[in-house]
Order: C-alpha cells, then structure tokens, then sequence
C-alpha cells in the first residue's frame, strides 16, 4: 500500500470506500482492510482517525443517519402540497438507497456495533428508527392541515410504513421496486387516514 501520500478528507474517503464495499460484498466482507484497500491507503490510516474498527463503523452509520436530515426536512416542507401518497412514496427510494439498507444490514450483523450505538442511542435501529421519525413528522404535519384524519396514529403508522418499506428495499442484489410498487405499499398503509 502507498505511504506518504497527502490524503484529503480522510473520513470521507474511508466511509466512501467501506459503503461501496459493504453495497458490492455484504456487511460480512467489511474488515478494516478491506475497507483500507478500497480507499487505496494503508491500514494505519484508518486507526490513525478512529480508536478501533468498531468505532470506524459507528461513526459510517451516525454520518449516513445525518443524511436522512435533509430527506426529512424536504419530506416535511412537501406537506401541504401533492399528494400524501406521491410525496411518501417519492422519499422512500432516498431514504431506502442502497447504502443505507445494506447499513441497516451491517448494524444487525454486528454485536459490537449494535452496543456502541447504544450508548447513544439506547432504542430503535438506525436508519430505521430515524426514517420512522422522518415520517412521523411529515405525518404530523399533513394532520395538523387537515389531509389526514385528525385522530391518525402517526407513532403506529410512520413505522409501519417503514417496516413494509423495508422489505421492498431490502433485497441487496435485486432490482429496487418500481414506484407504483411503493405507490401501493403507501396506499395500503395510509389508506385509513386519507
């Protein structure tokens, strides 16, 4: 492996590398070197920038978890506009990319993973649990206007949505659903609210 040369942005270059890994091979596959010769650096550099592998990976799920910010932020502006069924089912696809269903993945393979994103965050799956927040509130505030039924459960039905979702996306070889797929997950979910 090179030594001495300069590398930029360091962590990115390493969560790039681990999320093409972890798409290509499986959650089984990434190993510090594996991710190390997909990035083409030396081992060290990785333990040079995270305590351990474990940490490494923790913070590879709390970065792409940030990403789910900005689908959740755009999610919630759409309400009030569109449908309700167009602007869930239009979200999933980002929400369920690749990476982040192989994440998903990765934190239920890993028992060391899964107990240091509990100290943190002591509930709930990552990626998962966060895309069910993102929902809740674009749900909430689709009630709060008055396009879904006052009494909705938006805490029963944003994982729900999540769950079913889910298991479209979660087929890491297979082609992603098509949107009238989603249309009908959406649709069958949220059918008793509209």
């Amino acid at each position: 492996m090179p030594t001495g040369v300069a590398l930029h942005d360091v962590r990115g270059q390493l969560f790039d590398a681990a999320e093409r890994v972890l798409v290509r091979e499986g959650p089984s596959a990434l190993t510090s070197r594996a991710v190390t010769l997909e990035a083409g650096c030396a081992k060290g550099v990785l333990h040079r920038h995270f305590a351990d592998f474990d940490d490494f990976l923790a913070e590879l799920v709390r970065d792409r978890v940030a990403r789910i910010d900005g689908h959740a932020a755009a999610l919630r502006e759409s309400a009030g506009t569109g449908t309700v069924t167009d602007n869930l089912t239009r979200v999933l696809p980002d929400l369920f990319d690749p990476v982040a269903v192989a994440v998903v993945s990765l934190v239920t393979s890993r028992d060391g993973l899964r107990a240091r994103l509990r100290e943190a965050r002591p509930v709930g799956v990552p990626i998962l649990t966060d895309a069910a927040t993102a929902i809740a509130s674009y749900l909430t505030a689709e009630r709060e206007l008055g396009r879904i039924a006052e009494d909705a459960d938006v805490g029963t039905l944003a994982p729900t949505l999540i769950g079913a979702a889910h298991m479209l996306f979660a087929d890491r070889q297979g082609v992603p659903p098509e949107a009238e797929d989603i249309g009908k997950v959406v649709n069958a979910v949220i059918a008793g609210v509209r």
